[in-house]
């Protein structure tokens, strides 16, 4: 008789439970919800700023530059040596008393800028043993320019795609 009746009592919560054992999804479509308005309102959007600097210019006659200039700057112990690949050595840069010449290599740079606005590559190659400080101010001076302009400091973009090698041997020009 027991074993009738848990039978019985099967059949009664089987037929009662019916159709329930399905997923309710309305609480997780309430969490992605809540998660897309979170996502939407919390997410940062990127302003790009474009200063144009009109920079004064270091000496008046025009730099002598190739045609089709690929930009090199070669850190050496001696100093920096700004150079076409192709055609060789166009500006050294020796050291100062306080180290690296960045604010001439800085300057340099800024008119090779601005004749060539659409070059936004260079090379920086450097000797054996040169330091990561000086790696990474060489890289800075290359990418970046800072200044002042009307008395308010001022930065624009020189050559950011760089690409870093090894400074040959043997020749060095500083």
């Amino acid at each position: 008789m027991s074993g009738s009746t848990i039978r019985r009592r099967q059949a009664r919560n089987h037929a009662r439970y019916k159709g329930r054992n399905d997923i309710n999804i309305v609480p997780m479509l309430d969490i992605f919800t809540i998660l897309l308005f979170f996502l939407i309102f919390t997410a940062v959007f990127s302003k790009t700023h474009i200063v144009e600097l009109n920079l004064p210019a270091q000496s008046s006659e025009p730099l002598q530059l190739p045609e089709g200039l690929q930009l090199e700057v070669v850190v050496r112990k001696g100093g920096l040596v700004v150079q076409d690949k192709n055609s060789g050595p166009l500006q050294p840069l020796p050291n100062t008393d306080q180290g690296y010449d960045f604010d001439g290599l800085s300057a340099y740079l800024s008119r090779v800028k601005a004749r060539f606005p659409e070059l936004k590559t260079a090379t920086v190659l450097l000797e054996p043993d040169i330091s990561y400080e000086t790696i990474i101010a060489t890289m800075d001076a290359v990418r970046a320019f800072e200044g002042t302009l009307d008395g308010q400091p001022a930065r624009g973009e020189l050559f950011p795609q760089i690409s870093l090698g090894d400074a040959p041997l043997g020749d060095a020009h500083s």
